[in-house]
């Protein structure tokens, strides 16, 4: 990856290697930056999601570079479209995005900057995973979900070690349950915020804004270490 060729950009194709498994990924790195955001996507979503692509360019905005990235493979995403079991192997995503982790700790735009989660849908819950899983607790410093089903990280919530937000619409009260419940077995800071009437895809109208806020403050509340100063990426 050429610095000078992502730094600034709206967003940039780039091809992550998790593990030997190449993934698609869009990258999107403003001049003065505080961290990086690593998208999670739901199940039978992609990096192409409008709701995803519109909060990460409001993360952006906020001074946090962002890569969307797919966790199942071209190939993959073909047989899941059929048999729709991919989408659930919770396991599978999280190995795939600490691979993602990794990757992105290993580029010299990126690597001097701390990462964050934002997971929707069963990519909240492989987020939640795989932030438990990372052998310094320090590695991730929060995740947010967005209609996420965190609930679905089972046991692994109670090792969780990252500030967690869990964004719910007012009207999607299953999952609103469910991430009540899955709130209660974790021993992080972690909020449940509700969007007042927005259901469980955020479609009404400026439903999204308010998730896009939530999760900015959220990141720019727990990126910055005491002491320590804002990471700039130089100007090419």
């Amino acid at each position: 990856m050429d610095p000078q060729k992502i730094v600034g950009s709206e967003e940039s194709l780039v091809w992550v290697d998790a593990g030997g498994i190449k993934l698609g990924a869009n990258l999107g790195v403003p001049y003065s930056t505080l961290g990086v955001v690593i998208f999670a996507h739901g199940s039978g979503s992609s990096r192409y999601s409008q709701r995803n692509r519109y909060v990460a360019r409001e993360l952006r905005r906020y001074g946090f570079a962002t890569l969307l990235v797919d966790l199942l493979s071209p190939e993959e995403e073909a047989v899941d479209k059929h048999t729709r079991h991919l989408r659930f192997d919770i396991d599978l995503l999280a190995e795939r995005l600490a691979g993602t982790t990794d990757w992105v700790a290993k580029q010299p735009a990126l690597r001097a900057l701390r990462i964050g989660y934002f997971g929707a849908s069963t990519g909240a819950a492989a987020a939640l995973v795989a932030t438990a899983q990372r052998a310094n607790a320090d590695d991730i410093f929060a995740v947010v979900s967005r209609g996420g089903r965190p609930d679905l990280a089972g046991d692994a919530l109670e090792h969780v070690r990252a500030p967690t937000l869990l964004i719910v619409g007012g009207a999607d009260s299953v999952v609103l349950g469910l991430n009540e419940q899955a709130m209660a077995r974790m021993h992080v800071p972690v909020q449940l915020a509700i969007v007042p009437g927005a259901s469980h895809l955020f479609e009404e109208s400026g439903a999204l804004v308010q998730v896009a806020q939530m999760a900015g403050r959220w990141y720019a509340r727990h990126v910055v270490r005491p002491g320590s100063v804002t990471a700039t990426v130089p100007q090419g």
